[in-house]
């Protein structure tokens, strides 16, 4: 297990049992990805989720009780260890709601056999499926990333901005990476680009060197990578490298990562869900005080989620699922007294009193009925060997 598998300081780990309320000690789980395809990203997520928790504790104000973390490793891509993982948060730690899922194969996995027998609430700050818009989830998923039905075209829309009128495609074998590769070329076509090759990637390879031949013989000089960074994505661009087939790449928000920009040139870019410039300003100003990298992929998201569990348990006030569950959308979305990211103290108060709220948090959070946030998008370019942001997408 990773060295993010932690206490984090402020977060008692001991277990108790989540139907109590006022002045108990209370279990939330935090169900990622530390190891697997997206470990490079996950130590930023944790401490973003933790830090709500830190907040909220030190606050004083969460039903008069505090918040343990209860953490789980869903290793990403393995379904079987995901629902093993959750239903342990279930049954033996009697969890309130789970923050996560990372990766929607296994959060559609958890969503089937662990939410909906169980009627507890999951809410992801980075499954962005659109399949998962449509699965039957019994109103106890949520998700604070919005789903790929829009990054999809907002990816297209940059490209051909860009004046990329065609390229190769690749996406990893897995519901994110076919789900996004999907929205994106259905889009890019549609707007004129021209695709010259499509193909899926398998994940555990050692080596991508013919899956890049084959990407390549279309002709085109770029190449989207619609993956995860750790895994094939970052074979896909080692197999490029060493044998210069592509000069430029297009990267999904799985790809943003060091590993990512440390592995190819300046020019190359990606969309990932991020804040408008004010929200994204205090987001990071909040996370640097907390000791967080607030520029880490899905941090802002992974905030946010554990905070709705939070504030939507005080709305109850109870840990009880089903109560919790009732009152998510009415503290994610307006109308209420606005929230923001470092600010829990405050909205714990408000809701202690009676005062409606409307949870803006790290990344402008509204929900739609069906519990997926809006969202907007960053444009992020590598520009001196680093992801950095040109412009924001809503």
């Amino acid at each position: 297990m990773k060295s993010y598998l932690k206490t984090t300081a402020g977060i008692v780990l001991s277990a108790t049992m989540a139907t109590a309320s006022y002045g108990a000690t209370v279990n939330v789980g935090e169900l990622q990805g530390f190891t697997g395809p997206l470990e490079s990203m996950i130590g930023a997520m944790s401490g973003g989720a933790n830090l709500a928790v830190t907040e909220a504790n030190a606050s004083g104000k969460y039903l008069q009780g505090t918040i343990n973390v209860i953490q789980g490793d869903s290793v990403c891509i393995d379904a079987a260890v995901a629902i093993a993982q959750a239903e342990k948060m279930v049954n033996d730690d009697n969890v309130m709601a789970i923050m996560g899922p990372n990766c929607s194969g296994n959060t559609g996995a958890v969503i089937t056999n662990v939410l909906v027998p169980n009627g507890i609430v999951s809410i992801s700050p980075s499954a962005t499926s659109p399949a998962l818009t449509s699965l039957e989830d019994g109103g106890w998923f949520f998700r604070t990333a919005p789903s790929d039905a829009r990054q999809g075209p907002v990816l297209a829309s940059i490209a051909m901005a860009r004046g990329q009128t065609d390229m190769a495609v690749t996406h990893s074998n897995s519901d994110y990476g076919k789900g996004l590769a999907d929205a994106f070329v259905n889009a890019y076509e549609a707007m004129g680009g021209t695709v010259t090759v499509m193909a899926g990637h398998d994940d555990d390879k050692a080596d991508y060197s013919a899956d890049v031949a084959a990407l390549s013989a279309g002709g085109s000089a770029t190449l989207a990578i619609l993956g995860y960074a750790d895994t094939g994505g970052r074979g896909i661009i080692a197999a490029s490298e060493d044998t210069g087939a592509f000069t430029d790449y297009v990267f999904g928000d799985g790809m943003i990562s060091d590993v990512t920009s440390g592995a190819v040139g300046d020019g190359s870019w990606g969309t990932l869900p991020s804040p408008d410039a004010e929200l994204g300003a205090n987001w990071l100003a909040v996370a640097a005080a907390g000791g967080v990298d607030g520029s880490g992929v899905y941090s802002a998201e992974s905030y946010d989620a554990m905070a709705l569990i939070i504030l939507a348990s005080q709305a109850a006030g109870s840990t009880d699922r089903a109560a919790i569950q009732a009152q998510v959308l009415n503290v994610a979305n307006a109308p209420g007294v606005q929230c923001h990211a470092g600010k829990l103290a405050e909205c714990l108060k408000y809701i202690s009193g009676g005062v409606v709220v409307d949870y803006v948090g790290a990344t402008g959070v509204e929900m739609d009925a069906g519990g997926t946030a809006n969202g907007s998008y960053a444009e992020r370019e590598v520009i001196g060997g680093a992801f950095t942001n040109v412009k924001i997408h809503k």
